[in-house]
């Protein structure tokens, strides 16, 4: 059996359809979305399909009816009006400066201008936006369709620099402010995005949008089900299976670790990303697709700006309202970080409303805490692999102070604005060596006298660590005996190893360890 060739970064849906690529019909979602309403808004993780959904969109309602062809939204349709369709993609540009928004804009204005008039070129942006939408209405007889692509593009790329989010800010209000002041002349609009960066700035005069983001109905229009695995992609799990030498039933469990565990809303049906699933059956290999493809260093940004204790990343608790919440003056960076992908909903609280988030599969909690590691420890990217299966190898063979000694050298350098959290510091290397470790580790360990601050388990061993800043290593494992903190692990088979360690902050490493 021959299968399709599988469109990796082909993001447009005629070249699909045409060239007989894959592709898996969403379009009874899409029927049914601009059957019901007029505007909406998206946010969905980079890769994750938002421009093939707006390009099928595009197809759509330019009455290419031919490109739909045994999909469902060929049965569903009968009438297949052609409207004239604004397509505006901002993910194209490095936005370094407001000329970078600026050009991007006016580049599709003045192409849109050629073709339905340009009596307003020499007016503002949004002026300009507002008149082409009046001209394209009146001279197809038909009402216009808006769609934007990556809408936050700008705005991402700017945090961290005040002055030119806000400019950008200002600029993307106005522009889209359009779609409310021209509603008589619009069919249809859906803007999508990465994030809903900037929600109460820039579409705080759009509430006319419908924000699709947690609509379980929809929850699917982006990404791939189970469902889908098993039916349409089913023959190329069967090749993967064949090409990794195990059975069907352990390459869907394999798939489903790595790259489903998606939830856009509570209680919803797990979602995979789909760049990393068609990766894996293109090369018949699993790897890190999705996180290869580049990971916004404005997370890291956001991270160390706000002291964000990383153990709290596995089990961070919150309400929707902060979810949906983000601003260039917010202090949390937990929303940016989920919309973005790298968390997901893990539980929810119906009586409280609390959403517990975590990482959504292995493939993102492995390669985000690769990425971390050289924002947090003195050592390279190249490095950082290596340094990893040094200890993993030393744990396993007990060599304590080995291990304790390539964890002094993670250490070295520390910034000296880090001085004044220097715990939260420590805390956040600690946390992610042993995540890559690939160890049981658990953070501020509860037992009934108090917490332990690390616990690391290996098959031989159980590793009982206790930390102090400018205190004694004495104190530390003092510590251990005086609360009792072995006592949950005496049972077991493992050898148990008391660790008391001294962090000073004049040195700004590791001063004193004691094994026992």
């Amino acid at each position: 059996m021959t299968l399709q060739n599988l469109p990796i970064g082909i993001q447009n849906f005629e070249k699909i359809r045409r060239n007989d690529y894959l592709y898996i019909d969403k379009t009874e979602l899409i029927y049914k979305l601009v059957s019901t309403g007029s505007y909406y808004f998206l946010s969905r993780p980079r890769r994750f399909g938002k421009s093939l959904l707006v390009s099928t969109l595009k197809a759509y309602f330019e009455g290419k009816r031919e490109l739909f062809d045994g999909l469902r939204m060929a049965e569903l349709e009968k009438n297949w009006n052609t409207y004239p369709v604004l397509h505006l993609d901002l993910n194209t540009r490095n936005y370094k400066d407001a000329s970078s928004l600026y050009s991007i804009l006016n580049e599709y204005l003045e192409t849109w201008e050629a073709i339905y008039g340009d009596e307003k070129k020499d007016r503002v942006l949004e002026e300009r936006f507002t008149h082409i939408i009046r001209k394209a209405a009146a001279k197809t007889g038909q009402r216009v369709v808006i769609l934007v692509d990556e809408y936050d593009k700008p705005m991402l790329q700017a945090i961290g620099n005040d002055e030119l989010q806000h400019e950008y800010r200002n600029t993307l209000k106005a522009f889209y402010g359009a779609l409310k002041s021209e509603d008589e002349h619009i069919k249809f609009a859906l803007l999508t995005g990465v994030t809903k960066f900037g929600k109460v700035s820039v579409f705080s005069d759009l509430n006319n949008l419908i924000d699709l983001s947690t609509f379980r109905d929809y929850n699917s229009i982006c990404g791939i089900t189970d469902e889908e695995i098993d039916t349409v992609l089913h023959p190329y799990v069967k090749r993967l299976a064949e090409a990794q030498g195990v059975s069907v039933e352990d390459t869907r469990l394999a798939l489903r670790r790595r790259y489903n565990g998606y939830h856009f809303t509570h209680n919803s049906i797990g979602i995979y990303n789909p760049f990393s699933l068609l990766n894996t059956f293109l090369r018949n290999e699993f790897g890190s697709y999705w996180f290869e493809t580049g990971t916004p260093s404005y997370l890291v940004y956001l991270l160390q700006k706000h002291k964000y204790l990383l153990s709290n990343l596995t089990e961070e608790v919150t309400t929707e309202d902060i979810l949906n919440s983000i601003d260039s003056t917010s202090t949390n960076p937990i929303p940016v970080i989920y919309q973005s992908g790298y968390l997901t909903i893990k539980d929810y609280d119906p009586e409280f409303k609390m959403y517990t988030l975590g990482f959504p599969n292995e493939e993102v909690e492995t390669g985000f805490l690769k990425y971390l590691l050289p924002f947090y420890a003195s050592v390279d990217k190249i490095q950082a692999p290596f340094q990893i299966t040094q200890f993993v190898q030393e744990i396993r063979t007990g060599k304590t102070d080995s291990f304790l000694n390539r964890l002094k050298s993670f250490f070295a350098d520390t910034p000296y604005e880090l001085v004044k959290d220097l715990e939260n510091h420590y805390q956040n290397v600690l946390f992610i060596v042993t995540k890559l470790m690939g160890f049981y580790v658990q953070a501020e360990y509860r037992t009934s006298n108090g917490r332990i601050d690390l616990v690391l388990q290996s098959n031989e061993y159980t590793y009982v660590l206790e930390f102090k800043l400018d205190g004694t290593a004495e104190e530390a494992l003092q510590q251990i005996t005086d609360k009792s903190y072995v006592l949950p692990f005496e049972t077991g088979s493992r050898k148990i190893i008391r660790i008391g360690l001294n962090f000073s902050s004049q040195t700004r490493n590791i001063e004193k360890w004691i094994v026992k």
